[in-house]
């Protein structure tokens, strides 16, 4: 079987298994390869082609989330997540939602996500998955050193399961 093609891999960039700058406390994060945005001044570069990369088993990183007590999440950043939203959102349906919050970085705006939706590209899938969800391309003019877990003053930080659940967005404070 083609690995691009296994439900049960998702292409990757790396893995950082221990980041306090992705969401709050130590998180494991999952970096996936291949991007449509290509943000001016992006530090995540390397991940934009879609060419780049490797594959891993979701049943993998799942082995090694579940060997860190000290995990307070998981993240997942880009390249662009909703690029494999079918696949990231199977992995986050197996994490243990009462020791992890789980966090998704997307490029995409959370409107054009809900207005794209359909059951070929799993984008709902994925937000029904995602606790918070941080959204907007990252904008060099708007960049602010000043805000937790987030580049530039445009991203928003969006509780995600309920503003699907409930059809209002509901934006979160760190």
């Amino acid at each position: 079987m083609n690995e691009s093609n296994d439900e049960n891999k998702i292409k990757i960039s790396g893995i950082v298994k221990e980041s306090t700058v992705d969401g709050p406390g130590f998180r494991y994060v999952v970096f996936t390869q291949g991007c449509p945005h290509h943000c001016k001044g992006c530090h995540n570069p390397q991940t934009h082609s879609f060419d780049g990369g490797s594959y891993i088993d979701i049943d993998t990183i799942l082995e090694d989330v579940k060997k860190n007590p000290l995990l307070r999440g998981v993240t997942i950043s880009g390249g662009e997540p909703f690029m494999q939203a079918k696949k990231i959102a199977k992995l986050l349906s197996k994490i243990d939602r009462k020791k992890l919050s789980t966090i998704v970085y997307t490029g995409f705006l959370y409107e054009d996500l809900l207005n794209n939706a359909n059951e070929n590209n799993g984008y709902m899938d994925l937000l029904k998955q995602a606790d918070l969800l941080i959204d907007g391309k990252f904008e060099e003019d708007l960049m602010d050193e000043n805000l937790l877990f987030r580049g530039s003053s445009n991203q928003r930080v969006i509780k995600c399961k309920e503003s699907v659940e409930s059809g209002n967005l509901q934006l979160h404070e760190f």
